[in-house]
């Protein structure tokens, strides 16, 4: 039986197809007109003659970008900050929720409150700062990993999804057959984890890829500063550094300018390749996500 869809219904859906259309283009023009300025003539994207395709190509930006030292020693940085601090987050936060998931856990209320207290009400900057200094973290690795091991929010998805979407039957079929609660955890309930894993993964990636105020907080040695912090100067402090422009002093100011230009835009799309070429194969789970934090117990 087909149910044919009255005035009212075909009206509306119009109206979201238009309105979905309209924003995902407000959305995508900005990363298109971007990505064509990275290599395109700057002089021609100054005066709007490029607007969405590329024009006059040049690598350039690139080129300059990846042959400065301070810009690549900051990528490897956030790589490096990026991996260690989500496994960690992983690793903290799943082995918390799974715990605090069993209702046979004494004090679980306690420690729940507790966690969602933090949501709300935290030290304050200058107490972090006093805490990071005592434990000689400044300048260091752990500074960049270690203070936010557990997200809350995160810590409570997991837990929910522990609760719902795992059967307790299973457990206790794996524990009759004589495996431990580790065992259990690591050999049943992980591998049927596998959307919250990418989900959080996926949060907890992107915050620590897009991290700048910590580094610019704690570090002040530029070979530990990552990538988002030499951009933060790039783009916000407008610092060029003379060994990465290798412009000569004749070469005048607009060449300068052109350059520079370029760079900048360079350095966004080299910034935010990663996270945009990886996002697409998390995309499916994000449904799953967003279910799963809809009712937090």
């Amino acid at each position: 039986m087909i149910i044919k869809e009255s005035v009212g219904d075909r009206t509306l859906n119009v109206v979201n197809l238009s309105l979905l259309t309209v924003l995902f283009v407000i959305i995508l023009y900005p990363l298109v007109y971007v990505a064509s300025a990275s290599v395109s003539d700057p002089m021609l994207v100054a005066s709007g003659r490029m607007w969405l395709y590329p024009m006059g190509l040049t690598g350039e930006g690139y080129r300059r970008v990846l042959m400065d030292p301070e810009i690549m020693t900051g990528y490897r940085n956030t790589i490096v900050y990026t991996l260690l601090g989500t496994s960690l987050n992983l690793v903290f936060t799943l082995t918390a929720a799974y715990s605090l998931s069993k209702k046979n856990l004494d004090g679980r209320n306690f420690f729940m409150l507790y966690i969602t207290f933090t949501m709300y009400f935290s030290g304050g900057l200058i107490p972090t700062y006093l805490m990071i200094r005592g434990f000689g973290w400044s300048n260091t690795l752990q500074v960049m990993v270690i203070p936010g091991l557990v997200s809350a929010y995160n810590l409570i998805i997991a837990r929910t999804f522990f609760t719902s979407s795992i059967p307790h039957e299973l457990e206790e079929a794996a524990l009759i057959d004589g495996c431990s609660f580790t065992r259990t955890f690591i050999s049943i309930v992980l591998p049927l984890s596998k959307p919250l894993i990418s989900v959080i993964a996926l949060y907890y990636g992107v915050s620590h890829w897009n991290a700048f105020f910590t580094a610019m907080i704690y570090l002040s040695e530029r070979s530990r500063f990552p990538l988002q912090l030499i951009l933060r100067e790039i783009l916000v402090k407008n610092i060029q550094k003379a060994e990465m422009m290798m412009i000569d002093a004749e070469e005048g100011l607009v060449n300068q300018m052109r350059v520079a230009e370029l760079i900048r835009y360079a350095v966004i799309i080299v910034s935010s390749g990663p996270v945009i070429a990886i996002y697409p194969f998390l995309q499916k789970y994000f449904a799953k996500g967003i279910m799963i934090g809809a009712i937090k117990g």
